[in-house]
């Protein structure tokens, strides 16, 4: 699966988060937000979110949006790319990595129409955020007032986000994108995606276990099942403990409860007697085989431990490259 938001910029090192840098927005051209439309934003997503139950592509989409950034770009805001909206726009939309993420655009551009002034970047960083915590994950300490790129001129080269399987020569990744992510193991080609955006192993394992929630499928991710047991269409459990069937069956999840964000991802990978049809990438798999990776894939068996990284992890994501301006 293509995993899958100031620029914060966090060190590469194995343990620590760094403070952000934010670009200046004095400059900029957007419409400045209010906190009431926020506020009107996050109320038309949420209905969205408990209507349609589609918070795992909404993660997706706000993923695929920050993913792009690019540290070492140092030319002026948005060459570094990053959670600016670009994903909009033809080609960056059209992207191998980013199939099926229009349909989860059209979703939300009822919330841009009734609130103009919220940027496309920040709401689709905003159903991301409420999409985890509403499913029952952590809330997410968001920051608003990106501001959007304007044209496909803007967007990111293809080839910056990370593959969960080797291709067929046998690498991961490739020469694309901004800098080369390829390597001749998953653990190495996740490093050189995830440090190419300032991110550390803390944050590439933590943000790995949002695999807990939702399905890969063959036609998006090349990986996945038409369908199993668990996205038959039958029942599947809430964060609420309710279950429902107003999904869209199809796709392979990696555990049970796949509507559900909890750090089950972590108990269930390395859980031999779990269900065959559960997804078990190599991207998965390397993050307890890595000895760097290890011992945060470990930790974050217990609840509070991930909760508390993957709650950082995912604001500097969701900030990568991102120019604010203020909210009145």
């Amino acid at each position: 699966m293509k995993i899958a938001a100031a620029a914060l910029l966090l060190a590469a090192t194995a343990n620590a988060f760094t403070a952000p840098r934010v670009f200046n927005a004095r400059t900029s051209t957007s419409l400045s937000v209010s906190q009431a439309d926020l506020d009107g934003a996050q109320s038309m997503v949420d209905d969205i979110l408990k209507t349609k139950n589609c918070g795992p592509v909404f993660v997706r989409l706000a993923w695929h949006d920050s993913g792009t950034f690019d540290v070492n770009i140092k030319e002026e805001w948005p060459a570094a790319g990053g959670a600016i909206g670009s994903i909009r726009f033809d080609p960056e939309i059209n992207h191998g990595a980013n199939a099926g993420l229009a349909g989860a655009v059209k979703l939300l551009e009822p919330v841009k129409e009734k609130y103009p002034g919220v940027s496309y970047a920040d709401i689709f960083q905003m159903a991301s955020a409420r999409g985890i915590e509403l499913a029952g994950g952590p809330k997410i300490d968001m920051k608003y007032g990106r501001v959007d790129a304007t044209g496909p001129e803007q967007c990111s080269p293809e080839g910056n986000l990370p593959d969960a399987e080797a291709g067929p020569e046998g690498k991961f990744g490739g020469a694309g994108g901004t800098a080369s992510t390829e390597d001749a193991t998953a653990a190495g080609h996740l490093r050189k995606v995830f440090f190419r955006m300032g991110l550390d192993d803390e944050a590439i394992v933590a943000l790995s276990g949002a695999h807990t929630f939702g399905r890969a499928y063959a036609d998006r991710s090349g990986h996945g099942a038409e369908k199993t047991k668990f996205t038959d269409g039958s029942a599947t459990k809430l964060a609420d403990g309710s279950e429902t069937t107003a999904y869209t069956p199809g796709g392979s999840p990696w555990v049970e409860n796949w509507l559900v964000f909890d750090n089950s991802y972590f108990t269930t990978i390395t859980d031999s007697s779990t269900d065959g049809e559960l997804l078990k990438l190599s991207s998965d798999k390397c993050l307890w085989e890595d000895e760097k990776f290890a011992p945060f894939a470990k930790k974050f068996a217990e609840k509070d431990a991930f909760f508390e990284s993957y709650a950082k992890a995912h604001k500097a994501l969701s900030e990568l490259g991102s120019k604010f301006e203020p909210v009145e």
